[in-house]
């Protein structure tokens, strides 16, 4: 990894961005996203989702419709459903959380995410802490003071190297209180992690969260690594490509069993049905939740 944000962090915010300012029923609305992108990373992520329209969808006839058009079905088909969904029902959550006692939000993996400078109502009532790798942070710190927001003070950055750092020890050298209910979110992450670096992280995040505490992240079904679908082998091909091959998915029942492990109780569970009716149908947009992609909500156990 080079000191820039990874290709599939900034397909994310071009997702985010796009879809906030095209749509007029979103999943979810992050009106920052774009704010992070210079205008040359914007143009040439567009220009490689629009060159790649053969790889997205070979049957298709590039020739059928407008660019924009394109360029729309491209976005709300193949870049945006996961990062927008999951935005989405994290935020959700999170309000309930803070309703019953979470004061700590911790975001793992938080790429170029914008919740603390975005979410000013929930962020008046929390410590956040971003985790991410060393150079992405750096990166995003960058293009923060580039684009001259304010960091609130109770933000903190979290640089975490997962191959040879302590999650516990740095979040502790940051502030995290591990008497206060806390909040852990993990979008986007454990498709790229080994079986083993996410059962060290769940120990962490147990040893770390207080009884109550919760966490939430998406995850692949046993059947994502041979599904069929196209959407899903494009979604495995694009991640290889970027040099962030894709290495884990679980079965309901290893799932299970591997969060029981560690002291958590699956709380919630969405499957890519749950997800279409709950989350895109009811907001009315115009997309279809990825198959073979769930997402997790646990409670440590008191």
């Amino acid at each position: 990894m080079d000191n820039k944000s990874s290709v599939t962090a900034l397909m994310s915010a071009f997702g985010r961005a796009y879809h906030a300012e095209n749509e007029e029923r979103p999943v979810f609305r992050d009106h920052l996203a774009r704010e992070l992108m210079s205008e040359e990373e914007y143009r040439a992520v567009r220009d490689y989702v629009l060159g790649g329209a053969q790889f997205f969808e070979p049957d298709a006839d590039p020739k059928c419709c407008w660019p924009k058009e394109l360029l729309r079905r491209l976005v709300n088909v193949h870049i945006a459903p996961s990062p927008l969904c999951r935005a989405a029902y994290t935020k959700a959550a999170l309000k309930t959380a803070v309703l019953t006692g979470a004061e700590q939000y911790v975001i793992l993996g938080a790429g170029l995410d914008t919740f603390a400078f975005r979410e000013t109502g929930l962020m008046s009532r929390l410590r956040v802490f971003e985790v991410d790798h060393p150079l992405t942070q750096a990166d995003k710190k960058e293009r923060i003071a580039r684009v001259g927001w304010t960091v609130p003070e109770n933000l903190a950055f979290v640089p975490v190297d997962f191959t040879k750092d302590s999650l516990t020890e740095k979040l502790l050298s940051r502030g995290f209180r591990q008497t206060a209910k806390a909040f852990f979110s993990w979008l986007g992450v454990t498709y790229y992690l080994a079986p083993e670096t996410i059962d060290k992280t769940l120990g962490e995040l147990a040893a770390l969260g207080s009884d109550g505490s919760t966490l939430v992240f998406d995850y692949p079904d046993d059947g994502f690594f041979t599904a069929p679908e196209r959407r899903v082998q494009n979604t495995l091909l694009m991640a290889q490509a970027g040099g962030e091959a894709m290495q884990s998915s679980f079965s309901y029942s290893e799932l299970e069993k591997l969060l029981e492990k560690h002291g958590f109780l699956i709380y919630e569970l969405l499957t890519p049905e749950d997800i279409q009716r709950e989350l895109i149908d009811r907001s009315g947009a115009d997309m279809k939740a990825l198959e073979h992609v769930n997402y997790c909500l646990a409670v440590k156990k008191k």
